[in-house]
């Protein structure tokens, strides 16, 4: 049977759901047997400010998220994108606590199990300087795309993915 995982990225307005700080971005890529069959992307307008300092991080502003969809719009597809799977983040605790947090204020649940790039790779790669995303990345394939965007979703679940796929089929890819 086809194992399905959904790597997944969050970016927010903060560290903590318990301090009122929100989902603003949602990147998503799905594999299947360690083949990507799919993406899922949107930013979200949570309703609240994006404090300058956390901007600085990820670029993203109040004014890219006027009129993007609101979290009622956008959580139900991305729902339905992640069905059965079993989700894959880098630091999966931070990202799962957040959309657990978002899906719980639509009456949703968020109940499907969650493996860590973060903490497979540090199994793995115990040398690393560090276990951040793009150390990870770097050390089993080389140096991020010159497209990809630090702290945007989409580019970091595709660099989570790229470690997800190289840490399960034990292997190192360097391009």
């Amino acid at each position: 049977m086809m194992q399905r995982h959904v790597v997944i990225d969050v970016e927010t307005t903060g560290l903590s759901p318990r301090h009122g700080h929100r989902v603003i971005e949602i990147g998503a890529v799905a594999l299947e047997d360690g083949v990507v069959v799919g993406e899922f992307s949107t930013l979200i307008d949570a309703g609240v400010p994006v404090p300058y300092v956390v901007q600085a991080i990820h670029g993203i502003t109040d004014e890219m998220l006027a009129g993007q969809p609101t979290p009622d719009d956008a959580l139900p597809p991305f729902a339905r994108f992640i069905r059965e799977s079993v989700l894959v983040a880098h630091n999966a605790p931070f990202d799962i606590r957040f959309l657990r947090h978002e899906f719980g204020r639509l009456g949703l649940a968020l109940k499907h199990s969650y493996v860590c790039t973060m903490a497979l790779s540090r199994l793995r790669y115990p040398h690393l300087r560090n276990h951040k995303l793009e150390t990870v990345f770097q050390h089993v394939a080389g140096p991020p795309p010159a497209t990809s965007r630090r702290h945007r979703a989409l580019d970091d679940a595709r660099m989570a993915a790229a470690i997800f796929v190289c840490i399960t089929e034990k292997r190192v890819v360097k391009k």
